[in-house]
């Protein structure tokens, strides 16, 4: 049975149809001191305060739950910055509309070129990451991007500004199997606090965007919250609310979590809270003990000796040799790039040239910026060498479309 979105509206102020799913209303009990389910209740549990001793129970048990539903296999991704053009005001991110940084847009030709720098060292699953700004991120650019991309990288997902299932519906159609939208945080009043401007200050429709998605027929759709923002423990017993309502509603897809915690970036944004190290191990093995089949997605902003520890805890996807700036393997777009002042185009007093381009391009002298520091350098080559070390098995490749092709009498 459907949910009622009780009072909830889309950002042009008219509300939803009476029969569409939402988390809000279980969002909202949660926050009313409703009663928690066994699941929910275990993991609150997990999460709770506790010693070295019980980090490292907790370790052991999420290694194990972790082996027997996904083995020793690692998915490996890269992600592709389309742009950095962004309408939102966020303070946290380094592309935040106010920030007077520099920016650049690539063209479907520099997005396959970029592609296939990293298909060259062995991706291919690749998600597609801009800023959110409907001049140069439209469904239509997006669209164009995963027509061009669909016969050379067979997984692809995108994190973009949310949007309508009846425009995610021809990005699917287009080959797009993933979905990443991320809550940020899921305390309301934090969240209004740190979104001022833009699209991206309504709340509830950006909690029910992974329906949306589902109904559009994403395969895969990843949920996160980012660590920083509100206590830890708020929003990860939330997110595992939110991750165990879409089993439920959405369980013709499969679903992935994030914890990413914040990272130095353009406005010198500084966290009021604090997730160190030991409380990254907890939630993480929480996750897995809780929802064994879920999983679980750790980019470079960890640096290499954490991450190396996490990778048998309960990690199934990663990121390796990533940029997040647009053009950041090869050097693409620099020729138009410019600064933004107050969301405003503000062009450079010189021509920025055109850098020759190599393989092995890590980026321009000038370039633009980049979301945030990454903190694992490590070329992909490295990471999947030191996977290999402890005996785990790097994997680039899990999908094709070809699983979904009809055979044909002829060939039983």
């Amino acid at each position: 049975m459907k949910l009622m979105q009780n009072g909830v509206c889309r950002p042009d102020g008219e509300s939803y149809g009476l029969d569409r799913m939402s988390f809000v209303p279980h969002l909202n009990d949660l926050d009313n001191g409703g009663q928690l389910s066994r699941t929910l209740a275990k993991f609150q549990q997990l999460i709770s305060p506790t010693d070295q001793a019980g980090i490292e129970r907790l370790a052991l048990q999420s290694v194990e739950t972790t082996r027997k539903y996904f083995g020793k296999t690692m998915r490996l991704f890269a992600p592709i910055y389309l742009s950095n053009e962004c309408i939102n005001n966020c303070s946290y991110c380094g592309f935040s509309r106010d920030n007077p940084i520099l920016r650049t847009t690539l063209t479907v030709e520099q997005v396959v070129r970029e592609a296939r720098f990293l298909t060259a060292q062995g991706f291919r699953n690749i998600l597609l990451v801009a800023g959110e700004h409907p001049k140069f991120v439209s469904e239509g650019y997006l669209e164009e991007c995963l027509e061009a991309l669909r016969d050379e990288v067979p997984t692809l997902a995108i994190e973009v500004g949310p949007m309508e299932t009846p425009e995610y519906e021809p990005l699917v159609r287009a080959g797009c199997e993933g979905l990443v939208v991320y809550q940020e945080t899921y305390h309301r009043e934090a969240y209004s606090r740190y979104h001022t401007a833009g699209p991206k200050k309504k709340f509830d429709w950006r909690v029910d965007c992974p329906e949306r998605g589902y109904d559009a027929g994403f395969r895969r759709i990843g949920i996160g919250a980012l660590m920083g923002l509100a206590d830890w423990r708020y929003d990860c017993l939330r997110l595992a609310a939110h991750l165990e309502y879409l089993y439920r509603v959405c369980w013709k897809s499969s679903f992935t979590i994030s914890l990413p915690r914040l990272r130095p970036a353009a406005g010198g944004f500084q966290p009021e809270f604090e997730m160190n190290d030991a409380a990254f191990v907890q939630a993480i093995c929480a996750f897995r003990i809780c929802f064994p089949q879920v999983g679980i997605v750790l980019s470079t902003r960890e640096p290499e000796p954490l991450r190396n520890a996490l990778f048998p805890l309960g990690i199934t996807s990663i990121s390796a040799g990533s940029h997040t700036e647009p053009g950041g393997y090869t050097g693409e777009g620099v020729e138009d790039i410019h600064l933004t002042v107050r969301g405003r185009r503000v062009e450079l007093d010189e021509q920025i040239p055109a850098k020759a381009k190599t393989s092995t391009s890590r980026g321009c002298d000038t370039s633009a910026t980049g979301q945030f520091d990454i903190a694992d350098e490590r070329t992909p080559e490295e990471v999947a060498k030191y996977l290999g070390s402890i005996g785990m098995e790097p994997v680039w490749k899990d999908w094709d479309t070809s699983i979904l092709t009809p055979i044909s009498a002829t060939t039983i």
